[in-house]
């Protein structure tokens, strides 16, 4: 793993920290954006294996998808996962009538946390 990789699992880790803190918090719509962060910066360490890295998130989610999910590199679902994140999270932060449910947080807690352990192992043999 690359000091770049490792630097940027590191971070997503702290979003998840934070993410938890902010859902024990009842503050979902935080929780959620955290959450997302947490997946986008391990979109990041995974496209930093084929030297990609992209200006926008949108670019982030499409390289992503079709580098690794299309490809069959990574399962579909964290492709899918990124995508209802940013989704969620972009809801939670300008939609001033949408409230992001207790459910909807925990699933995307769950759901960063799936993706983070599956990054980790990918990366360590991605490394060897």
């Amino acid at each position: 793993m690359t000091s770049r990789q490792q630097n940027l699992l590191d971070k997503a880790r702290r979003k998840l920290l934070t993410a938890r803190r902010d859902f024990e918090s009842d503050s979902f719509e935080d929780c959620v954006s955290r959450a997302y962060y947490a997946m986008f910066y391990v979109a990041e360490a995974v496209l930093d294996t084929e030297g990609l890295a992209f200006s926008s998130h949108a670019a982030v989610i499409a390289g992503f998808g079709q580098r690794f999910a299309k490809t069959g590199k990574v399962p579909t679902d964290f492709h899918r996962y990124l995508q209802k994140g940013q989704d969620l999270r972009l809801r939670g932060d300008y939609d001033e009538v949408y409230q992001v449910t207790r459910e909807e947080a925990a699933e995307q807690i769950a759901r960063a946390q799936e993706f983070l352990s599956f990054a980790e192992k990918f990366l360590q043999q991605a490394g060897a």
